[in-house]
């Protein structure tokens, strides 16, 4: 055997316990499928529907202040929203790597920006998180990675934002894992919340993407403030106790209020038995029943 050979199969050797270097490519543009939870992509979740959700005191106290009118104050018109959005949102996705322009290595990979989400940038090169007194930004800040084929990322430092678009509300402590899994042309993410100011326990979603036949732009026009009719000074909120829409999903579906309501308890299949009594089939679907012309 040649020298040369005695050194490959050496290096084969020592390389047998090592993870593999080379990753799978997550570049392109990923279309969205939107008929997973198309409620929340589309035109988004009924008021006081906070099933699944695992509230604090704190998280339900403060969805049931929030009204929907918040969003037409002139301030908020053009706000983005933080990270989590890339995993409720509409759009699909942008994603590409840049590299060390003298070793070639992936420095970072882009999730390109939406126009209502700032571009998020995985760093991969090991640098630490910010401290927490650092400032916060819509972007967040990111690290990444590779666990065989999955490319894990973990975000901290992003302003508040939504969870649910319904007053479901994240603070500016909330970090979020998301993973970046790819099976041929599918793009799975799984991402996880914790939040210690709203919520008890970490929220967990999921999303698939499809490789897209058209090239996809990364951001978006540039938004402009208009009056959408909240005047001047005011600020649309229910005080506490008066929130007119807290018995929606039991007028609509019978589910009980204390489902609705949310809870880390209702995120588990045995909470069905708990309220199971409690539960009364409306006589007819009136709103999301799903099938032809919605019916």
């Amino acid at each position: 055997m040649t020298r040369t050979r005695v050194t490959l199969a050496a290096a084969l050797l020592l390389g047998a316990g090592l993870p593999a270097l080379a990753q799978v490519d997550l570049s392109g543009s990923w279309q969205s499928k939107n008929h997973e939870d198309a409620l929340e992509r589309g035109a988004g979740p009924n008021p006081g529907d906070f099933t699944g959700i695992p509230f604090n005191a704190s998280g339900r106290a403060y969805a049931l202040m929030n009204s929907q009118s918040q969003i037409s104050m002139p301030e908020r018109i053009c706000a983005f929203y933080s990270q989590w959005h890339m995993m409720v949102g509409t759009f699909g996705v942008k994603i590409w790597n840049e590299t060390d322009p003298l070793t070639g290595k992936t420095v970072a990979w882009v999730v390109g920006a939406w126009e209502d989400r700032a571009q998020m940038t995985i760093w991969m090169d090991g640098r630490p998180h910010p401290s927490k007194s650092a400032p916060h930004s819509q972007e967040g800040f990111t690290t990444g990675v590779w666990d065989g084929n999955v490319l894990t990322a973990y975000t901290t430092h992003m302003l508040t934002g939504y969870l649910r678009r319904n007053g479901v509300m994240t603070s500016n402590q909330a970090t979020m894992t998301t993973h970046f899994i790819r099976h041929g042309d599918m793009l799975t993410l799984a991402s996880q919340l914790e939040d210690p100011i709203y919520l008890s326990e970490p929220y967990y979603i999921s999303r698939t993407f499809v490789t897209a036949p058209t090239l996809m732009n990364s951001g978006g026009p540039p938004c402009v403030v208009g009056d959408e009719g909240v005047a001047e000074g005011v600020v649309p909120h229910y005080l506490p106790g008066r929130n007119p829409l807290v018995d929606e999903m039991t007028k609509l579906y019978g589910i009980p209020k204390e489902a609705a309501m949310g809870g880390a308890e209702t995120m588990y299949p045995a909470f069905r038995d708990k309220i199971k009594d409690g539960f009364k089939m409306p006589a007819k679907c009136q709103r999301n029943c799903g099938g032809p012309a919605g019916n």
